[in-house]
């Protein structure tokens, strides 16, 4: 029992970290109702900027805004390919996400990973001090919240909101919705790379492997923070929050899961894997019990 309690601020950094990247694929997949893996891709290149930039001498905050805006050019490219290329969104997040990782090994180097050592460098959070790094990403967290809350109450969000709700009515009422999803897109990605920043910081390198399964750990923050909260946090800015929590939560469980020695860590893939198809399922089993319920009542 100890054991679990001296992992939960390390979890809880963790969780923060894979929240805010959550966050940003609940750009694409709540909003835009567009399923983009370029994520996987994006948050590697996220972390191999930020070692780079940092261990060429540049400011700290400065790399981080580098890494953003090269997790927004990933973005872009996807974008450009589903609006621009006709490509359907999911494979264009793929082709994207493949060329990453050439991108990712070159931005590195040529090597698979990046040390960024705490000694030499300043970093913003460091495994070294968790409590600082879960402070640290609690106040990331709060002021992208507070962007996003005002940005999707600007004309331009609400573009976003009713491309998602429905595009054809959208484009109707005179919204470029090709021009909506490559904002999103963008936005998305650039979230999701401040993220591998983030992540990078804190396991002090960076590797090209990094990303790999992203999309998934995002998955399953969005989807067990809607259970979870969904009947409390229904405040747009609320249920962003539910994101980060339902990060959180996930990375708890992982570390009880862990502690209990139920699985092996090689295992967690397809643990993760597992709790998002069940979760994913929920709402679709719902349905069919209520349909049967109905069905029962006019049998009756």
């Amino acid at each position: 029992m100890l054991d679990f309690l001296n992992t939960i601020p390390g979890a809880a950094a963790q969780g923060i970290i894979w929240g805010i990247m959550a966050i940003g694929v609940y750009i694409t997949y709540k909003i835009l109702d567009i399923a983009d893996l370029t994520v996987d891709g994006s948050m590697a290149t996220g972390g191999a900027v930020l070692v780079v930039c940092v261990t060429s001498g540049l400011n700290i905050w400065l790399s981080m805004l580098i890494a953003f805006l090269a997790g927004c050019l990933t973005g872009f490219v996807t974008a450009i390919f589903h609006t621009r290329f006709g490509i359907p969104g999911i494979l264009a997040g793929i082709l994207t996400q493949l060329a990453l990782y050439s991108v990712n090994l070159r931005i590195l180097g040529g090597s698979p990973n990046k040390a960024l050592s705490v000694d030499k460098f300043t970093v913003l959070l460091s495994l070294r001090n968790v409590k600082v790094a879960v402070l640290v990403c609690a106040a990331f967290a709060a002021v992208l919240i507070a962007v996003l809350y005002w940005f999707f109450g600007t004309e331009t969000g609400h573009c976003l909101r009713s491309t998602g709700n429905n595009e054809r009515m959208a484009r109707a009422n005179g919204i470029n919705t090709d021009a909506a999803k490559i904002v999103g897109i963008t936005l998305s990605n650039g979230i999701v790379a401040i993220s591998g920043a983030m992540l990078s910081q804190y396991n002090g390198f960076a590797d090209v492997n990094m990303g790999r399964g992203a999309i998934v750990i995002g998955l399953a923050a969005i989807i067990i923070g809607d259970v979870v909260f969904s009947k409390i946090f229904r405040n747009f800015s609320l249920r962003l929050l539910g994101v980060v929590f339902g990060g959180i939560i996930y990375y708890l469980v992982i570390n009880i899961i862990l502690q209990t020695r139920i699985i092996q860590a090689n295992d967690l893939k397809l643990f993760s894997a597992l709790i998002v198809a069940i979760f994913l399922g929920i709402p679709y089993w719902k349905k069919l019990i209520t349909q049967k319920n109905i069905g029962k009542k006019k049998g009756a």
